[in-house]
């Protein structure tokens, strides 16, 4: 059988993945085309069609005579993505108490220590990384593709957030006794203990940012003795995906 090779548009497209996710393409950023291209050697072409694919993903938007952005997640996109993540991610917790085994369980015991480990540093970045594995092997475990899938394309689209919400003081302690509970949970084959607290761990994620946002908004009204009103912060669309649109806020 004859291997093909891996699409040179596909590449792009899961390195401006890691551009974006690594904050060197911020959220609501103009994306360059012409420098990106030249940066990585390429010729528009590819750039073009990786961008159609992160597109599709949310992950970026393509605006007629203005040309490409990198999506900025509004309160009402993760309003409404977070609850959607909550079921999904609770019904994984369900199917992987059930298919969980021994040799299962001990891969994940070693990614709780070090997740402890990193909670108790206050190591941000090695605690997101490790958090995210840990939603993965449990999403592996459930074994649903259906499951699978929809996940996967959410999360790509909630990266855009990245670990804000492990900024809020006492936060990154509070996910972490989060996980060790589900873990607990996946370890007694408690499929309903596991769905409920994978959902009450979403949910709370979703209430840290809110509790972060507030804060920075106070922060913002503090710093401005100007006199006059509060300086409001910009306010980014909704998101939109491929052939799809949505009124902006």
């Amino acid at each position: 059988m004859r291997i093909i090779q891996q699409a040179l548009y596909l590449e792009v497209a899961e390195r401006l993945r890691a551009m974006i996710d690594e904050h060197a393409l911020m959220p609501g950023a103009w994306i360059d085309e012409a420098a990106v291209a030249e940066s990585m050697g390429i010729s528009r072409t590819p750039m073009r069609e990786a961008l159609k694919v992160l597109a599709a993903e949310g992950l970026v938007r393509l605006e007629p005579r203005r040309g490409c952005f990198v999506n900025a997640l509004s309160e009402q996109d993760l309003d409404e993505i977070f609850p959607l993540m909550a079921l999904l991610e609770g019904r994984c917790a369900y199917e992987a108490a059930r298919n969980a085994t021994a040799e299962d369980l001990d891969a994940l015991e070693s990614l709780h220590a070090d997740l402890t480990r990193y909670a108790q540093a206050g190591n941000i970045d090695a605690y997101y990384e490790t958090n995210y594995q840990i939603h993965e092997a449990i999403q592996r475990l459930a074994g649903n593709r259906w499951l699978s899938g929809l996940i996967s394309d959410l999360r790509k689209v909630l990266r855009l957030s990245r670990h804000k919400s492990l900024k809020l003081p006492g936060r990154i302690r509070e996910s972490c006794a989060e996980h060790l509970s589900v873990f607990s949970a996946l370890k007694a084959h408690d499929p309903e203990g596991a769905e409920t607290l994978m959902k009450t761990h979403l949910l709370r994620q979703r209430g840290a940012l809110r509790a972060l946002d507030a804060a920075e908004v106070d922060e913002v009204e503090v710093v401005d003795d100007s006199g006059g009103d509060p300086i409001p912060e910009a306010q980014p669309g909704r998101l939109r995906l491929a052939g799809k649109s949505s009124v902006d806020r």
